[in-house]
């Protein structure tokens, strides 16, 4: 297929510029794998993984594919060690612990640290082909070692000044990420709870003030989706939500069946920093709903998450931390391989239908 752009294609050396969100806890290596194989660029969620867990997923990618893929890292600033969920939140918390025989709430700590020097010195030893942040940028040491060892740089913007800054920054390519989007909203320039924009609006936005590559994110789940964030001025996009449904995945059979009857019925998704401190879309219910009400007395991310993920462990729906973004009811269950062909067909057919 003739893409209107292929900026993104030449810095990446792949076929497609469609990138997998590299979704902490739902990708795995065969998904990855199954995506940059297909033309596209696979992304992999790595926050939480020591250095040699890091290696190890690495390595797995490798044995399962040749082609280029991005592993992507939180640059979140740590939160305060005496950082704490306010009272009525641990009340309401503690009584749904009760009621699932957990025990005592315990006091809320850091789930993982930032970005730091094991998992520098893994990327600089391992040198995947493209490296992305959330929450902005790690510091400009860091950033130029990374840029150094031949590695290519992407930070998700979810406004105007975050891309001008990311930029300046010295990435080569940024994520516009709309409102839409599911999991955790980018946002790291003023008040976290901002980064509002829908996609329609941001990317056209970020696509004049910025000039490197745009990456459209955020509520995107067919080629009609891309073909319009190609309208709107990006060179490629980052699709998460929708390779969920993928047997690839590393998801629940409880989110797998809510993503897929969210095609027959209208299920809401719900933005909260309740879960982890910070906002976040996911399928609503029972526990988003109840945090969402207390969220402003959430303890500072990603401590929350210590009074939170017992309970998303316990096999219960209505207490799993099920991210989505708002184009869930457009989920389809198929392998990533035949999902991206679709996509590539789709968006054939859609620009077809521009012109």
């Amino acid at each position: 297929m003739k893409w209107p752009r292929t900026d993104l294609c030449d810095l990446f050396g792949i076929e497609h510029p469609i990138l997998l969100a590299p979704m902490s806890g739902a990708t795995t290596p065969a998904l990855v794998a199954a995506v940059s194989n297909a033309g596209g660029l696979g992304g992999h969620g790595c926050t939480t993984f020591s250095g040699v867990a890091f290696r190890e997923q690495v390595a797995a990618i490798r044995s399962a594919s040749n082609r280029p893929f991005h592993v992507n890292f939180f640059a979140h600033v740590d939160p305060p060690k005496d950082g704490q969920a306010g009272p009525a939140m641990r009340a309401m918390l503690q009584d749904l612990w009760n009621e699932n025989g957990l025990g005592v709430l315990p006091a809320a700590e850091a789930s993982w640290p930032t970005f730091g020097n094991e998992l520098l010195e893994a990327v600089l030893e391992t040198r995947p082909a493209v490296v992305s942040f959330h929450f902005g940028m790690p510091e400009a040491s860091v950033i130029a070692a990374i840029k150094q060892a031949g590695c290519i740089l992407l930070c998700s913007a979810t406004t105007v000044a975050e891309a001008v800054a990311l930029e300046a920054a010295g990435v080569d390519a940024v994520i516009a990420q709309g409102a839409e989007a599911g999991g955790h909203r980018g946002t790291f320039l003023g008040d976290v709870m901002g980064g509002t924009v829908g996609t329609m609006v941001l990317v056209p936005q970020i696509a004049w003030a910025v000039n490197i590559p745009v990456i459209a994110a955020g509520g995107i789940m067919d080629g009609r989706g891309i073909a319009a964030a190609f309208a709107l001025g990006a060179s490629g996009v980052q699709l998460g939500t929708a390779f969920l449904s993928c047997p690839e995945a590393s998801v629940s059979e409880d989110q797998r069946a809510a993503l897929l009857a969210a095609c027959t019925r209208d299920t809401p998704t719900l933005v909260t920093k309740g879960v982890s401190g910070r906002p976040a879309r996911g399928l609503s219910n029972r526990l988003l709903t109840s945090v969402v009400q207390l969220e402003d007395q959430a303890a500072p991310f990603p401590m929350q998450n210590a009074l939170t993920r017992q309970l998303s462990g316990l096999g219960d729906p209505d207490l799993a931390v099920m991210w989505a973004g708002a184009g869930a009811g457009a989920s389809r269950a198929m392998p990533a391989s035949e999902l991206m062909a679709t996509l590539i067909d789709e968006t054939q057919t859609a620009l077809v239908g521009l012109t």
